[in-house]
């Protein structure tokens, strides 16, 4: 019988919502981070499990977007993990090497797991919709750079 890879094994609720922050704390700027989230984790004293450390990961790439994989280069990440006083672990990961930013995402991980999944799904659709918002400014503004080529079919080629 094959071996079933952790990527194959369908994730709970609670994972997925979970892993959609996380996301979004790796996304989202420190300063954002900072102005919506900085009294959240205030009022807590963690206990650093991983201080932030900065590493490398391998990026992998498909030829083609669906062909065969290859590895494209590798990216510096910065990890931390920390425990809330009721025991909880957050994890924090992000791409660079800013440790502050890695450091609040591992805070914010460990308080939004306390939280009512309402409560943690108010302040991720906040930060999230910032990041659409930013997303949206920014192709807008490249928009207007675009360039369309077109060839032309000559005579003598048909």
């Amino acid at each position: 019988m094959p071996e079933q890879h952790k990527k194959d094994v369908p994730l709970d609720e609670t994972a997925q919502r979970r892993q959609r922050w996380l996301g979004v704390f790796a996304k989202t700027p420190l300063a954002a981070l900072e102005q919506h989230c900085a009294e959240l984790v205030a009022e807590h004293q963690f206990h650093m499990l991983r201080t932030p450390e900065r590493g490398l990961v391998m990026v992998r790439a498909r030829a083609g977007g669906t062909g065969t994989q290859f590895n494209a280069g590798e990216m510096t990440v910065t990890r931390c993990s920390v425990r809330s006083p009721s025991g909880t672990t957050g994890h924090g990961y992000v791409a660079g090497r800013n440790q502050k930013h890695a450091e609040l995402a591992a805070k914010l991980d460990a308080v939004l797991q306390e939280l009512t999944p309402s409560q943690a799904d108010a302040l991720i659709d906040t930060l999230d919709d910032a990041l659409s918002e930013a997303a949206t400014r920014r192709q807008q503004k490249s928009a207007t750079t675009r360039v369309d080529f077109y060839t032309m079919v000559r005579g003598d080629d048909a």
